[in-house]
């Protein structure tokens, strides 16, 4: 079910690509290149492929004479560990250069995640709602960076099994996997207090003993502490990570300021908003109120705590940032506890329904998906 869709959605994406012909006017490092496949690995994949290639040299440089939002040259530590590392170690035992190891890694984890979105909904809904739920998993807005040199599709794998392992009562899985999930985005601070608070709850009703659930809570932190900790102290400045984020990125957080900003623009045809990209941004826009009508869905499906938490401190955390709000649609891609809903919805119908209805979305993601984020935004 997955890997058809996702087959159909990048054949769009390619075929959309090789159609218009744009991204040979492009500089390669953002969306463009000599092949329409050469886009997947532009704009973050760049720096992803630098770090596998070079390693890391974290630093504060300022720009000289610059004011204003961008005051620091970008660096190659805002970019978390995990996924250049296993880059690199793909490409050590397979040959493979960086783009075709980095592709190679972020496809396997697609599937790993896929998987892991059928197990944590067929607890739920069965199996015809775990193969609605994978199926969604490959059309969703931003799946486009699922087959691309991004660490996307590795950290919603490690994400939905470790809420899986936490479901399972299973807490040394689960606090190691979240622990990974540390070392590859920054957003693994919803999946660490999703875990803790689970943690708590099972302490409380003195479900598995004490050293279990407190060694998965011990654990799930250390991931991102470690790599913050790291950059800080080769920069000698232990919020290096963050200033790096805001003053070369633009990316800080504002309590949802900008986010407010677009969202009352976008909707009546204004672009006056930092970081404006029209397309990109009405599909920002229609992601983010999805997601807040599916959230009170969720919440009445009763699921467990670690996916609640989760969910929501996922949406504060992204929807409450300054940053280039095309971006929403893929960093709300770990938002796989949504699909839930709208899976028990779909298990009603036949295979052969399912599989058409979602096969059309496959087709349209090639360009809200893909053509949309790479070519018409940022992604």
């Amino acid at each position: 079910m997955y890997g058809t869709l996702k087959l159909i959605g990048f054949g769009a994406f390619m075929y959309l690509l090789h159609s218009t012909g744009d991204y040979r006017k492009k500089n390669p490092r953002f969306g463009g290149g000599a092949h329409p496949w050469d886009v997947p690995a532009t704009w973050d994949g760049w720096w992803y492929r630098q770090i596998a290639e070079h390693g890391y040299h974290p630093e504060l440089v300022p720009i000289p004479g610059a004011t204003g939002l961008i005051t620091l040259e970008g660096n190659s530590a805002a970019f978390f560990p995990l996924y250049p590392a296993l880059i690199r170690l793909v490409s050590e035992l397979t040959g493979l250069g960086s783009y075709g190891a980095g592709l190679l890694v972020s496809i396997v984890a697609s599937f790993a995640a896929a998987l892991g979105i059928y197990a944590v909904t067929a607890r739920f809904g069965g199996r015809r709602a775990g193969l609605a739920a994978a199926g969604l998993w490959a059309v969703w807005p931003g799946s486009g960076v699922e087959w691309a040199v991004y660490s996307d599709s590795l950290y919603v794998a490690l994400a939905v099994w470790a809420c899986h392992a936490t479901m399972s009562r299973r807490w040394l899985t689960a606090g190691v996997l979240t622990c990974l999930a540390g070392l590859n985005r920054p957003t693994a601070g919803a999946l660490i207090a999703a875990v803790a608070v689970a943690a708590l709850l099972a302490l409380r009703r003195r479900q598995d003993g004490i050293r279990r659930p407190l060694t998965a809570m011990a654990l799930a932190p250390l991931g991102l502490l470690g790599y913050l900790g790291w950059v800080g102290h080769r920069m000698g400045d232990y919020a290096g990570y963050f200033r790096l984020q805001s003053g070369a990125w633009a990316h800080e957080w504002d309590f949802g300021r900008q986010t407010l900003d677009v969202l009352t623009s976008v909707p009546v045809g204004h672009a006056g908003y930092l970081f404006a990209w029209p397309f990109a941004d009405m599909i920002g826009v229609g992601v983010v109120l999805l997601a807040l009508l599916l959230l009170p869905l969720l919440i009445r499906v009763r699921l467990p705590a670690v996916l609640i938490v989760h969910t929501v401190l996922t949406l504060v955390l992204v929807l409450g940032s300054q940053q280039i709000f095309g971006n929403v649609s893929r960093y709300l891609l770990p938002l796989f506890p949504l699909f839930i809903p709208v899976a028990l919805a779909l298990r009603r119908l036949g295979p052969a329904y399912q599989f058409t209805l979602l096969g059309v979305a496959a087709l349209a993601s090639g360009s809200y998906a893909g053509y949309g984020l790479f070519e018409l935004g940022v992604p």
